[in-house]
């Protein structure tokens, strides 16, 4: 358990966002090649108003950017691995439910698991190459989360899955390392 935290209400609200997205890219399936395409111009499938919950209706950009991250309660940027916007550039969709028991060593599988995908994040020579995620919600990695002020030093909290040498190692840890961000593949990442 997340000390110091209830975490009763977090883990609901991750497991309402997935199965949200999952019943969202459902309506579409198999017609869609991204969950983008359920949105229209104006209007992305994040901002659709289908998440019956606590008496109204809830888009996915509220339950993941309020009630999760906004609400000043969780602080943990491990949620980014754990919510899943139904993408190959997402991290993988957990095969269960998150649960109150195991929220910490699921949330940091789940961590784990994305840093060594090394579709998504690699370290090559001085380089590290890490998905969008990062460069999207770096506030959220770089708040001080297990004493990680910047990228570098929250990777170098996870240095041995990034499969870093000692010298990388160092450099995520001073911040000397050169961070790239890739490209990010919002194609469905169904299974077929």
């Amino acid at each position: 358990m997340i000390v110091g935290q209830r975490t009763d209400n977090w883990l609901f609200l991750i497991n309402v966002y997935n199965a949200a997205t999952i019943s969202l890219v459902l309506t579409g399936y198999p017609k869609i090649d991204s969950i983008k395409n359920l949105g229209h111009f104006f209007s992305s499938p994040w901002k659709k108003r289908f998440i019956p919950l606590f008496g109204k209706h809830y888009t996915l950009d509220e339950v993941e950017h309020g009630l999760i991250r906004g609400s000043g309660r969780y602080n943990d940027p491990r949620i980014h691995f754990a919510v899943n916007c139904a993408s190959i550039g997402c991290p993988a969709l957990r095969a269960g439910a998150y649960t109150e028991d195991k929220l910490n060593e699921q949330l940091e599988e789940q961590t784990k698991l994305f840093l060594t995908d090394h579709s998504r994040n690699r370290l090559q020579g001085d380089t590290l190459y890490v998905s969008q995620i990062f460069n999207w919600y770096r506030q959220d990695f770089t708040d001080g989360w297990r004493g990680s002020q910047s990228l570098g030093e929250f990777f170098a909290l996870y240095s041995d899955d990034l499969g870093a040498n000692a010298r990388q190692r160092n450099a995520l840890t001073n911040n000397t390392i050169n961070i790239k961000f890739l490209s990010y593949d919002w194609n469905l990442n169904d299974a077929q």
